[in-house]
């Protein structure tokens, strides 16, 4: 091969070393053609070395290339465009902004391409201050309004969980792209505001914006975490009324989706369809099938990861050992939990650990729950204390579960739920004064809790409901039937017992009179 590039560097004109530096497949071609350049000194021609600089700077040589950029005599903005783009897609990204530092101080006049790379780095690193920097000199210069510029302030906004200053500037965009509604449905779905990216997804709809995979995908998992089975489904039907590309990430988020809805024959016909499968969708289904107590399908399902040659990873082992913990299989669970280690030698996570903690409080294993967590290499949190102090108000461990009660609040002062939990303990023990302690102490350190809500979907749309809520437009019209609904329910109960009270009366004056005797011979 090294033959084929040196012939034609010496029998083709100049130009065509473009065509060549564009048909190198590895490190060590392009460093034959660098060196014929620095021998005849084409190295110092601008556009040839901008394209040997582009060549390896959208690879894992980009050191390589940058080695080339730092001996160009006076590099353009492509070039310098282009080392910023590589380190931006590297895993090096803070790199792309000291570039542009350097750039700066030279008076190298940047352009919109520039600033889209240098958001995307600061938008990977969650940088806002350096951000906000770049968002005011791309307003001086008047680039705002180009589309890819705006998307890339819209993205960083939004990686930075500023999503009101993001979704300004989607509204105050002049022209959008599919990536700018991609990146604000996207960007609501990743800061928790589920509701607000379902909201714009139906306005994409309505404007009959082409949807990629991605908005797809993102749409699918916001349903499965609202348990909006219709709207998920209907988002499948397009799917596959559009001719969507069934890839991996959207199959495994419309798994998910129908998994967290209880569709789990339709998770399961999905999973069996997809054509590729990674890790991510095995440990999906395997998920699936845990949260709803199948213990015995999921492990099913893993042992046919494994026959299939795929390598679990921290994420498949989660979903092992919650499928162990809701079916109680203790034993079967510490199995797995020890394989982490001595089979693939992944280290065990907090959240392991804490799968392990539930797995033992669901049997009644209270000690040893109690043990494995003094016992831990990691500093355990809050939620496994939790765990294992509903588990001793059940089993009834009272002088335990007054031991952390008092470690849960020194640990989280600031938890609302901590402080009911610990006040429903004592309350279960009878200890009114130390209930009344804990409300005391929840007051003085302003701690509030936060209220649980729930939604139902209806045509499409997601109504939510919280406790003492009356935001509601109808609000009234609810509790008036809700209450009716209660009372409706006393009276069914009260029926029911009268009704159990009268059969058992019955029954005990057709007892009285049975004789032994009749009793004996019948």
């Amino acid at each position: 091969m090294a033959q084929h590039i040196l012939k034609p560097l010496m029998e083709v004109p100049n130009q065509s070393l473009v065509t060549l530096i564009k048909k190198c497949t590895s490190l060590r071609h392009l460093k034959l053609i660098q060196a014929h350049m620095v021998r005849t000194g084409l190295i110092q021609d601008t556009f040839l070395a901008s394209k040997l600089i582009e060549s390896s700077a959208l690879s894992p040589h980009i050191n390589y290339s940058h080695l080339i950029f730092s001996h160009t005599h006076h590099p353009n903005t492509f070039m310098w465009n282009t080392l910023i783009r590589g380190y931006s897609l590297s895993n090096s990204p803070s790199l792309s902004l000291s570039l542009f530092q350097q750039m700066h101080s030279l008076a190298i006049p940047p352009n919109s391409f520039t600033f889209a790379f240098l958001l995307k780095s600061c938008s990977l690193l969650q940088r806002i201050t350096e951000g906000k920097q770049i968002h005011t000199q791309i307003t001086k210069l008047g680039l705002d309004c180009e589309v890819p510029v705006a998307n890339g302030l819209v993205r960083l906004y939004m990686c930075c969980a500023h999503v009101e200053n993001a979704r300004q500037l989607f509204d105050a965009m002049t022209e959008r792209d599919g990536i700018s509604w991609s990146v604000v449905v996207s960007g609501y779905a990743q800061n928790g505001c589920a509701r607000e990216a379902l909201d714009l997804f139906g306005e994409m709809r309505c404007a009959e914006i082409e949807v990629d995979g991605f908005t797809l995908a993102t749409v699918v998992g916001v349903c499965g975490d609202l348990g909006a089975l219709d709207l998920g489904k209907w988002v499948h039907t397009y799917i596959d009324r559009k001719g969507v590309e069934m890839d991996v990430v959207l199959g495994s988020s419309l798994v998910d989706m129908y998994a967290k809805c209880g569709s789990l024959d339709e998770a399961l016909g999905v999973f069996e369809l997809m054509e590729e499968k990674d890790v991510l969708a095995w440990s999906t289904m395997i998920a699936g099938y845990a949260i709803h107590g199948c213990g015995e399908k999921a492990l099913k399902v893993f042992a046919q990861m494994k026959r299939a040659n795929m390598r679990p990873n921290c994420v498949t082992f989660t979903s092992v050992l919650c499928a162990c913990s809701h079916s109680g299989l203790v034993d079967v669970g510490r199995h797995h939990f020890n394989s982490m280690r001595s089979d693939y030698g992944i280290e065990p996570q907090i959240e392991h650990y804490g799968c392990m903690v539930d797995l033992f409080c669901r049997a009644g294993l209270i000690n040893e729950a109690h043990e494995f967590i003094e016992g831990m290499p990691i500093e355990p949190n809050v939620v496994l204390w939790r765990t294992l102090l509903s588990a001793c108000k059940l089993h009834g461990y009272k002088e335990l579960g007054e031991e952390i009660g008092r470690k849960i609040i020194e640990i989280d002062p600031g938890g609302g739920e901590n402080y009911v939990l610990v006040s429903n303990v004592y309350a279960s023990l009878g200890r009114w004064s130390s209930v009344s302690k804990v409300r005391n102490l929840m007051k003085d350190n302003r701690v509030k809790r936060r209220h649980g809500w729930s939604s139902i979907e209806v045509n499409f749309t997601l109504h939510e409901f919280v406790m003492g809520d009356e935001s509601h437009p109808k609000s009234e019209e609810i509790y008036k039937i809700v209450d009716q609904m209660a009372k409706a329910l006393k009276q069914e109960v009260a029926t029911f017992f009268l009704v159990l009270y009268f059969d058992l009366s019955v029954a005990d004056k057709r007892l009285e009179g049975i004789s032994p005797d009749s009793a004996n011979s019948g």
